[in-house]
């Protein structure tokens, strides 16, 4: 028998092969067992395994082949926006979702605009360290991220100004770290905007090629427990990228 895993019986199943295909143990165009030869390993119905491949179906996991069985799909990962990466980094200690890298770390302590001074709460021009990174899968670009830090910080920690990867934490947890003040909430925000000229250079897109469809844009705000805005962050996703959450509902 399988692991355990908490839920109703269709959902442990999904959740399992979910798990297999998410950590690459079972890779695209891998052949799912038999619903037969399942129903018999879980000891479940027929219909209750068919229950568990039609929800992973529906998350676009695995697809049906007439005639040879059920495959794993090859998909691209949905992008992600920062706060979805900050959860990520305080529960497994990595800020990558799988399959994932990161790359053409930048930083410069700049002005900052506008719509970045109305977030961080300070005035238009006032010095703040801008951090960007490329998250990459090996279908391409997941998300350009920028991060923009008030420069009070990058002087508390000197290498928040430096263009290399973080060491010993994220941006948010060196900040909580030196400053004795938690993170204590966050402020997100979605929204879709068409490919500019200045997107399609960070998204690296031939901007004469480049589709004219829009670019999902997620920003996240957050708050330390003093009730400074310590950081906050811009992410552009990817071609063919979609935003994904997923919830239980509790009837």
């Amino acid at each position: 028998m399988c692991r355990w895993i908490r839920g109703t019986p269709y959902a442990r199943i999904a959740a399992h092969y979910a798990d297999l295909i998410a950590s690459g143990q079972l890779q695209p165009g891998t052949l799912l067992p038999s619903i037969k030869n399942l129903s018999e390993e879980w000891q479940v119905s027929t219909a209750t395994v068919e229950k568990a491949l039609r929800k992973l179906r529906n998350d676009g996991l695995i697809r049906g082949i007439h005639g040879i069985g059920t495959e794993v799909v090859d998909q691209p990962s949905s992008m992600s926006s920062g706060s979805q990466r900050q959860d990520r980094g305080r529960r497994t200690g990595s800020s990558w979702g799988d399959g994932e890298r990161s790359d053409s770390h930048q930083a410069a302590v700049v002005p900052a605009p506008a719509d970045v001074a109305q977030a961080l709460d300070i005035q238009p021009g006032t010095e703040v360290v801008r951090r960007s990174r490329v998250y990459r899968d090996r279908h391409g670009i997941v998300a350009h991220s920028t991060s923009w830090i008030p420069a009070r910080y990058g002087r508390l920690i000197p290498q928040l100004a430096t263009s290399e990867r973080l060491t010993g934490g994220t941006s948010l947890q060196l900040i909580a770290e030196a400053t004795g003040h938690a993170i204590s909430h966050r402020i997100d925000t979605a929204s879709a905007s068409r490919l500019t000229a200045e997107y399609a250079r960070l998204l690296e897109l031939d901007p004469d090629e480049a589709s004219a469809g829009p670019v999902v844009v997620m920003t996240a705000k957050f708050v330390d427990s003093e009730g400074n805005v310590v950081e906050y962050g811009v992410d552009l996703g990817g071609p063919g990228r979609t935003w994904r959450t997923e919830s239980e509902v509790v009837a």
